[in-house]
């Protein structure tokens, strides 16, 4: 017996095979109705929302070629093979080894499989498709298609098994976001809370997530997107705290604030403003509103408040598979001004309003939400009133 029968096709997948079946036929039945007859899938998330293979190795040329007839075949690493047969049941493989051009081992595949004369698509906007590989292919293949967005259009409305692994992860979350608000304190750093976050996360499940928490102390929580340094928080310091929880690479996300002693009086405005353009934009959630009325729900209440200047971002984002270096699925759809999509069941959002004075202090609340058939479904259970730390 060698080393490599010891992995079953499928020992290690989150998904029954009939599940990842079904999705491939959907994803077909776009590709044939946008005249694509081959697809290049190249982005890790969704390679993995159609075969179920997951791996920290997508940094390496990976890619599944979809045709609308016929089986799908994988091109993958030989480090990664094993891997592929433990997450997925996909059995047509192209392997190659390090030494190997992947793009010549695509376009070899192609010829040899009859499908050079085929119209070929690839997703222009992926995130992990190199320019130099995509003009390669360009000019090995003569023309590619562009077939953005059309696994991503599958992936808006999560299956129930796709909204069980969001409860768990949103259960990860909550784990992470007490702990953290535990160790909010005089002479704790930022490291101290983030650390109690991401242990308290992953013990009660979590995997590796999609991004590091966006938590920090002090002044620098007046910085978008600051992370922990080995801040100490003080009298009167405010501390941040945003994570997201991982379950079979479903993502769920939390943003919550603390103050050390008595917050200045307009940080208290801030953190009212932010809590009712919350409820504001959860209030208006149900099927048929579209995502931009969602956002001008909440907005109005920052425009109100006199902070128009203080946001100027979407209020929300949609969320589910994701890898780094993001948790969220905000490439997918937004609750932002413009845009028409209108709401469905099944669909899963993180909706975090924050308001800064910038360079002094910010402050946020959020939650992860499920459309449901008459409004809204919230995953998390940590309350969201700014926590006081006497």
């Amino acid at each position: 017996m060698t080393q490599e029968t010891l992995v079953k096709q499928g020992q290690e997948a989150v998904f029954p095979k009939d599940e990842l079946d079904a999705r491939v036929k959907r994803a077909r039945a776009v590709l044939a109705e946008r005249g694509i007859d081959i697809m290049i899938v190249t982005g890790p998330e969704n390679i993995f929302y159609l075969t179920g293979q997951q791996t920290p190795g997508y940094y390496t040329y990976q890619a599944l070629l979809l045709p609308v007839d016929g089986e799908p075949v994988f091109i993958v690493r030989q480090l990664e093979m094993m891997n592929l047969i433990a997450n997925s049941y996909v059995s047509d493989l192209e392997v190659y080894q390090d030494s190997a051009d992947p793009v010549d081992v695509t376009v070899n595949l192609i010829k040899a499989r009859g499908w050079a004369s085929k119209r070929i698509a690839i997703d222009e906007r992926g995130w992990f498709l190199p320019i130099a590989i995509y003009k390669a292919l360009l000019e090995n293949l003569g023309q590619l298609g562009n077939a953005a967005g059309v696994i991503e259009s599958l992936r808006v409305i999560k299956s129930p098994r796709e909204l069980e692994k969001l409860e768990k992860a949103a259960s990860y979350v909550d784990a992470g976001m007490k702990a953290g608000l535990a160790k909010v304190a005089a002479g704790n750093s930022d490291n101290d809370f983030v650390a109690a976050m991401m242990g308290a996360a992953i013990a009660a499940g979590s995997e590796y997530v999609g991004m590091e928490p966006l938590a920090s102390a002090g002044s620098r929580t007046g910085i978008p997107h600051g992370t922990w340094r080995r801040t100490v928080l003080g009298e009167n310091d405010p501390a941040f705290l945003e994570m997201a929880g991982c379950h079979d690479r479903y993502h769920a996300a939390l943003m919550r604030s603390a103050w050390i002693g008595k917050p200045p009086a307009e940080a208290v405005a801030m953190n009212a403003c932010c809590q009712e353009a919350l409820q504001a934009a959860l209030d208006a959630i149900k099927p048929g509103v579209t995502c931009e009325a969602v956002h001008n729900a909440a907005q109005a209440v920052i425009d109100r408040d006199g902070f128009t200047e203080n946001f100027k971002k979407r209020t929300g984002y949609a969320v589910g598979i994701s890898f780094a270096p993001d948790w969220g699925e905000g490439g997918i759809l937004s609750f932002y001004t413009g845009v028409t999509r209108e709401l469905e069941p099944g669909m899963v959002f993180h909706i975090p309003p924050a308001l800064r004075r910038y360079g002094e202090f910010t402050v946020g609340v959020s939650e992860t939400i499920v459309v449901t058939e008459d409004g809204y479904r919230q995953l998390g259970t940590v309350p969201r009133e700014l926590l006081i730390v006497d």
